[in-house]
């Protein structure tokens, strides 16, 4: 079995898939083009909440992050993260923005739990700018999407539910 055939098999048309620049996507399934001279065995990735289609050569799939869905094991890994203690760095906002967002790109389900719970503001807390507001949504997004496709819910349900571990644990902690 070729290196190719063999990553087509943990690819499965329908399964959830997690591609770090994008979250959670959908395989449609493969399809062959030719480059120049180059025959590509595409994998057909759908990302509803971006309403995009990405292609990606399955020769590059394990290397641009492309990833299989979390298992229940890493995603409450992330839960525990989401309970610590938000660490609020003292450095300037462009570099903890860069920082944020180095994480939520990574496709690591532990560091976007970690820029959700640091960037978490109950409706009583301070004023947060519209960048961090906007960080926020961003990580919230990608981890409740993966969330709600490893739980088998749907988007709103699986947010809900983990600002409710942050509350939670932030009502115990005080």
């Amino acid at each position: 079995m070729s290196k190719d055939q063999n990553l087509l098999s943990s690819f499965i048309p329908g399964d959830f898939v997690v591609y770090p620049s994008h979250g959670v996507g959908k395989i449609i399934g493969t399809e062959k083009r030719k480059v120049e001279d180059l025959e590509l065995e595409l994998l057909v990735i759908r990302f509803e909440h971006e309403r995009m289609t990405l292609r990606v050569p399955l020769s590059k799939a394990t290397e641009s992050g492309l990833r299989t869905l979390s298992s229940k094991v890493q995603m409450e890994e992330a839960i525990v993260t989401l309970k610590g203690k938000a660490k609020i760095k003292k450095t300037m906002w462009s570099r903890r923005a860069q920082e944020y967002e180095t994480k939520i790109n990574s496709g690591s389900l532990v560091s976007i739990a970690e820029v959700v719970r640091d960037l978490y503001r109950k409706d009583d807390q301070g004023e947060q700018s519209y960048s961090e507001r906007q960080m926020y949504q961003a990580a919230l997004e990608r981890l409740a999407s993966e969330f709600a496709a490893v739980d088998n819910t749907d988007k709103e349900s699986a947010v809900v539910k983990l600002e409710k571990i942050i509350d939670d644990n932030a009502e115990k902690a005080a």
